[in-house]
């Protein structure tokens, strides 16, 4: 089954003949890369990596070191989703809003290019999900292979692992705004927190976490497994949080959940 699903994502892939890949590093859009270059080889295949105030620096420098390891062309670009019309308001529409203008920065570099398609790393298990992104991508034509060959994140990981890809066991990771309640205005302030009080919950062998922020709360999400470790060192937790601007630190109860915040819509 998964090697079918596979064969059917080479096929689509062949069928496109050159694609302009959004390219975040993260697990999906990584073992996109890899058989987009392994299918239609280097020389038909652009990688792009958007650099903004939503993207931590460790995920750039990764995406750049991903890329060379996979031998794929790689082009950074710079943009602001602070400076997106209706983005920083943070509706529930925010992510439709942040995925339109990566479209919009990436369509001209196809035409630019050469190419004749662009893709993106939507999976099997986002049509069950709230992602408003699909409609922009939608609206401008960008397709998603790995949820066109019903592929699905625990089979991505399993043939990412085969191809000994290193992000076949890479935390799942979201840009910094998915971490502020809906209806709070996004800040470079705010986002530089999130991505400070991350970095260092990662370096107390916290692997998958979010710091998801309510105002002046911070509320960690950990997976189940590790909310001891979390509780063992919640003196250092809370005072290098409180430190970064939090009032008062949190864990969550339920554990990680990607798209938590989602919950808040319904």
């Amino acid at each position: 089954m998964i090697e079918q699903k596979h064969q059917n994502l080479v096929s689509i892939l062949q069928e496109m003949k050159k694609v302009v890949v959004a390219f975040s590093g993260g697990v999906d859009s990584t073992f996109l890369l890899k058989v987009a270059v392994d299918t239609l080889g280097v020389e038909n295949v652009l990688a792009v990596t958007a650099d903004s105030e939503t993207y931590p620096t460790s995920e750039l420098e990764e995406a750049k070191r991903l890329a060379e390891h996979i031998g794929a062309r790689h082009q950074v670009i710079e943009t602001s989703e602070l400076a997106i019309p209706g983005y920083t308001e943070n509706d529930k529409n925010r992510c439709y809003f942040c995925k339109n203008s990566l479209f919009d920065h990436l369509v001209p570099i196809m035409q630019e290019k050469g190419f004749q398609n662009i893709v993106y790393g939507v999976i099997a298990d986002d049509m069950s999900e709230y992602r408003p992104g699909m409609r922009a991508a939608k609206e401008q034509g960008v397709r998603g292979p790995l949820q066109e060959a019903d592929l699905y994140k625990e089979e991505i990981r399993e043939l990412s692992k085969q191809m000994d890809l290193p992000t076949w066991d890479k935390p799942s990771f979201a840009c910094l705004s998915s971490r502020i309640a809906y209806g709070e205005t996004i800040t470079k302030a705010k986002l530089t927190k999130v991505d400070k009080s991350e970095a260092f919950l990662k370096t107390i062998g916290l692997r998958q976490v979010r710091v998801r922020t309510h105002e002046d709360i911070a509320r960690i999400e950990v997976e189940p497994q590790d909310m001891q470790k979390l509780l063992a060192n919640h003196q250092r937790v809370t005072e290098k949080l409180q430190s970064y601007g939090y009032k008062f630190v949190t864990m969550d109860l339920v554990g990680y959940k990607s798209g938590s915040m989602n919950r808040a819509l319904s």
